[in-house]
């Protein structure tokens, strides 16, 4: 399926056939396309790239197709990795998590951090920890796929 080049997203770089690499949703997916173009929200004279995930509904473009600035991309890819990097060592606590020290790290990033940590506020947290562990786990091979390609294409870039 085409992604749309009418619309206020303007695709520069694509991939058109995502629906069929999408994870656990593969070949079944309603996320038809990913793109990477000018941003819907660029005013005249400022121009942003951001990425955008197109879903389609089977008869139309759907609205919750979702566009992202790069660097939240790129923030949700940190947050990703550093997640799955606690949640290896998570089993030493009894709930998962330290609930007086809910923080996992403070990655650093322009000058502040990004802080990253278990969400307290969360009233079914011990509940909802243990199913989040459990789907993490059930994705390993997905996401440690996509990890492993991330990290030889960061390489080959010199990172």
């Amino acid at each position: 399926m085409k992604i749309p080049t009418t619309l206020k997203h303007k695709p520069v770089i694509v991939s058109e056939d995502y629906e069929s690499v999408d994870g656990r949703y593969a070949y079944s997916s309603d996320a038809k396309g990913l793109s990477l173009g000018l941003a819907q929200w660029n005013d005249r004279g400022k121009v942003e790239i951001s990425a955008k995930v197109w879903r389609h509904t089977g008869e139309k473009w759907s609205r919750q197709s979702e566009e992202l600035p790069l660097h939240r991309v790129l923030d949700l890819a940190i947050l990703i990795c550093r997640a799955s990097h606690y949640f290896r060592e998570a089993y030493r606590y009894e709930k998962l998590y330290d609930p007086k020290n809910p923080v996992v790290d403070r990655v650093g990033l322009q000058g502040d951090a990004m802080t990253v940590a278990v969400c307290t506020d969360n009233e079914k947290i011990d509940e909802d920890i243990q199913l989040f562990r459990q789907a993490l786990s059930n994705d390993d091979e997905i996401i440690g796929e996509r990890l492993a390609v991330l990290s030889r294409i960061l390489k080959q870039m010199g990172y």
